[in-house]
């Protein structure tokens, strides 16, 4: 799928809205704004519009409802309903939108050591209005009876409301739709931010140009930080490379739901392969965004073929990488003002989560710039004021 041109800016230019980085973030931010408040002038600012190294194209794009914050939970309520009527909002006459979602659930596997923190996330899910059951291990043997539960001491099943889709697709149903509302997408890399002690003024870009700005958005994924750094912010977001390998099995795995094992490697199906990932051996920030091959190795395999027999004869097709855009202070999203420089907004941080949370994400900074403060989702608790005061919000179920 491709987007209409970029635009083409003189020497200077004013803008309402700046939005550094046009992934889903930035992309789903301008579609909200100019859905709330049309007319207004926004630009998006890309440097990579081949999307080749942006986390929109290379996530593994699952939703779920199994956290441990409940803001994190609100975001996923929101879109899973959002995604369940995407076509009906974002749609176009040239342009339909096929997500292909479906909805099979997260199954977390616990081992006895693991049972107690279940179970408190559990009741966290159900007081939040999680669709989720706890199973033992019969009750798993007979929903899943290709999957090896000797070991297993309880199960956590979504049962509506998680699964995967088509996350390059919902990217570009965002971005089409909001240069149908009168987006711009510059091809240019913004270098420098003006600033006062209170707003930030003009936004640089490497072509020379400067955009005067009446808020600016920072929505650069794995480069928040290098961004939020040109306004003299530190933002604790880097890029975590994880490798994603394509499996063969050569038996069907009937229900199989996205399976998350004890020992911390994930998979699910992708079309008639399995895809997964686990925990990286090296984390270094911001490593190329090459698959790391030392992550698959006999004692991977053997974790993979204990779990599901029939692995045992798998096949490794091939493997891709990209980035988290972690969030090192805690693992969670960082959205809302700066409390010092007042129209410098972050929308970052979400830590392998950002996809499945784009929708209700974008709603609320929109909501936030356009009426100072979100008004659909409640999701205060991610506010930039948290790393200020060294107030950590923990998310607990990070997977990967």
């Amino acid at each position: 799928m491709s987007v209409a041109p970029s635009a083409q800016l003189g020497t200077a230019t004013s803008a309402d809205v700046v939005i550094v980085g046009s992934g889903v973030m930035g992309a789903a931010t301008a579609w909200w704004l100019t859905r709330l408040q049309p007319g207004l002038k926004i630009i998006l600012v890309e440097s990579d519009t081949s999307y080749e190294k942006a986390s929109s194209s290379l996530s593994a794009s699952s939703i779920r409802q199994q956290f441990t914050c409940p803001v994190n939970i609100r975001l996923s309520q929101y879109g899973i309903a959002f995604l369940r009527e995407a076509e009906q909002h974002l749609g176009l006459p040239d342009h339909p939108v096929a997500l292909g979602l479906q909805e099979p659930g997260y199954l977390y596997l616990a081992q006895e050591d693991q049972v107690a923190a279940m179970q408190t996330a559990h009741q966290i899910h159900k007081q939040a209005g999680a669709d989720v059951a706890l199973l033992g291990p019969e009750a798993l043997r007979l929903r899943y009876p290709w999957l090896n539960v000797d070991d297993v001491a309880l199960g956590s099943l979504g049962l509506s409301g998680e699964g995967w889709f088509d996350g390059p697709a919902l990217h570009q149903a965002f971005l089409k739709k909001a240069m149908s509302q009168g987006v711009q997408r510059l091809h240019d890399r913004v270098v420098g931010m003006d600033h006062t002690a209170s707003q930030v003024t003009s936004v640089r870009l490497a072509s020379g140009s400067t955009l005067r700005c009446g808020q600016v958005v920072n929505a650069a994924g794995a480069w928040a930080g290098e961004v939020a750094a040109m306004a003299g912010v530190v933002l604790p977001v880097e890029g975590a490379r994880r490798t994603v390998f394509v499996l063969s099995c050569p038996e069907p795995l009937a229900q199989c739901p996205l399976l998350i094992d004890p020992s911390g490697w994930w998979l699910r199906p992708e079309g008639r392969f399995l895809i997964m990932g686990a925990e990286p051996l090296h984390t270094q920030p911001g490593l190329p965004l090459e698959p790391d091959w030392s992550e698959w190795n006999d004692d991977q395999w053997a974790s993979l073929a204990h779990r599901i027999p029939a692995l045992a004869a798998l096949r490794v097709e091939r493997a891709w990488a990209g980035y988290y855009e972690m969030n090192t202070f805690d693992h969670n999203a960082v959205i809302g003002p700066h409390p010092a420089l007042c129209n410098l907004y972050f929308i970052n941080g979400f830590s392998g989560h950002g996809m499945q949370h784009a929708a209700g994400a974008g709603l609320a900074l929109a909501e936030w710039m356009l009426r100072g403060a979100s008004q659909t989702i409640a999701v205060d608790d991610l506010g930039f004021e948290r790393l200020v005061q060294n107030r950590p919000l923990r998310e607990l179920q990070v997977i990967g």
